[in-house]
């Protein structure tokens, strides 16, 4: 069949109302669509039939990782992922439904025929074996370790290679002194530390404790006793490696532990980056209530987390169907706002929420290029398949927190003391204040809270337990 490509791009434009923002190759040499859009190549039919089957971004994203769909030589992956991203919230575009009525429709048949004539009707594909298949009850334990094993236990070697040598796996904090991603990642466990308030002798939980970074940085910058937490089990053993090579098996304990299984509170601060993604709304309340429990009174929670925009009225939130499947199954977003609430009813006190979205954007920046400068030793680690999903969800994430598709925010909680102090200095300056850094002694940093004299007999709900400020 001559000129694959002039048919395939016509009768998709008719169908979808709209012009396409790509230019299409297919594998008969053919080319088609604007002379100035990005190239993509469909190398055979069945990257035809992978659409067909799965309309829109998972049939694209499975026809990629698999090789079926390549970009053309030289194309900019951010470049074809922001057209794609635009086009798809085209109206007309949002508002197609390729189901029967509208396959039988003029256009439809049309499309149908076209795809006919191509050889690519037919059955689908197998699915390319990067996709998981998540079985069980949603957030059950059994099936939460499978779907963190999916996404983290893919070989430490390749996210090192990704991460650099800080191992840290959430946006790094850009400060003026950054001048490379590991003094961008040791600012961000920093941040996190002062804003937790660690101190020598003090008790810190990391739940979702990575490959340990926080744990060492709060143990050998701050003097806490830590112990981190992870159900994966290559995070697990590399953790332990890097804290038996740092000499601090005394201060720092590694489990292969479940949030929902953890003894031993209470500890004096907990600290929770990049984890709550995996929780999930059914979950939050249980992981909110469960550190609330753990913590000391006057103890204070670090909750770093992704946020999604928050749905119009009447409209149903769901998750990318190819982050669901190929990245962080079983994840949900929530916003920040649900965030915040969550955490209040479960008893907490909300100091403070910080913004890090353009953040999060230079990281995976960042992130993508180091994948790119050592892809030919990522497709030996870990495959092509997946080195492909990899470079596709970090770029296409990218994206979207420059474009504030999505956001991620770090959110200072207390659990207050029964009569409500908070235990935290009277501004925010003060509680920034790193240990030794110039500047107002945090020991002469009054609270906002006086203590008011109970009378003898008061019940729990007498005044004196409201805090006071003067």
């Amino acid at each position: 069949m001559a000129q694959i490509a002039s048919q395939l791009v016509g009768a998709a434009e008719e169908l979808l109302g709209s012009q396409l923002p790509f230019r299409l190759q297919t594998w008969d040499g053919s080319v088609a669509g604007a002379s100035d859009a990005p190239v993509l190549l469909l190398r055979n039919r069945r990257a035809l039939r992978r659409l067909l089957w799965a309309p829109g971004e998972l049939g694209l994203a499975r026809a990629y990782v698999s090789g079926d769909l390549e970009l053309g030589p030289g194309e900019d992956l951010y470049r074809v992922l922001a057209e794609a991203a635009h086009f798809a919230e085209r109206p007309a575009v949002r508002a197609l439904r390729l189901g029967p009525g509208e396959l039988a429709g003029p256009g439809g048949r049309r499309a149908l025929a076209v795809l006919a004539k191509a050889g690519a009707l037919g059955p689908r594909p197998p699915l390319p074996p990067e996709e998981a298949r998540p079985v069980g009850r949603l957030h059950s334990r059994g099936r939460d370790r499978a779907a963190i094993s999916h996404h983290y236990d893919v070989g430490n070697d390749f996210y090192r290679l990704v991460l650099g040598s800080s191992m840290v796996y959430s946006c790094a904090y850009w400060t003026p002194e950054s001048r490379s991603l590991e003094d961008a990642q040791f600012a961000k466990l920093d941040l996190i530390c002062r804003k937790l308030g660690l101190e020598p002798g003090m008790r810190l939980l990391d739940v979702g404790c990575g490959w340990g970074s926080l744990v060492l940085h709060a143990a050998e910058h701050y003097g806490v006793s830590a112990v981190g937490v992870s159900i994966s089990a290559e995070q697990v053993a590399l953790a332990r490696e890097r804290v038996a090579a740092a000499g601090l098996a005394e201060q720092v304990e590694i489990r292969l532990q479940d949030y929902r299984e953890i003894p031993d509170g209470p500890y004096d601060a907990i600290s929770s980056v990049g984890m709550a993604e995996h929780v999930g709304s059914e979950q939050y309340r249980v992981y909110a209530t469960g550190l609330y429990d753990l913590l000391v009174p006057g103890g204070r929670l670090l909750n770093h987390q992704i946020a999604r925009r928050p749905t119009v009225p009447g409209e149903t939130y769901s998750s990318s169907p190819f982050i669901n499947r190929y990245v962080f199954p079983d994840g949900e977003l929530a916003p920040v706002g649900s965030t915040v609430s969550l955490l209040e009813e479960a008893g907490f006190e909300v100091r403070d929420v910080e913004a890090l979205r353009e953040h999060y954007a230079l990281t995976l920046r960042e992130w993508v290029a180091n994948l790119e400068a050592g892809w030919a030793q990522a497709v030996r680690l870990v495959g092509r398949g997946r080195a492909r999903v990899w470079r596709l969800y970090m770029a296409a994430s990218a994206l979207a927190f420059e474009e504030n598709r999505i956001g991620v925010n770090q959110v200072l909680a207390v659990r207050t003391a029964p009569a409500g102090a908070s235990r935290l200095p009277a501004t925010r300056e003060q509680w920034l204040i790193r240990p030794g850094q110039p500047g107002p002694d945090r020991l002469r940093s009054p609270e906002l809270h006086i203590a008011i004299a109970r009378p003898n007999g008061a019940g729990e709900m007498d005044l004196g337990d409201r805090p006071s400020v003067r």
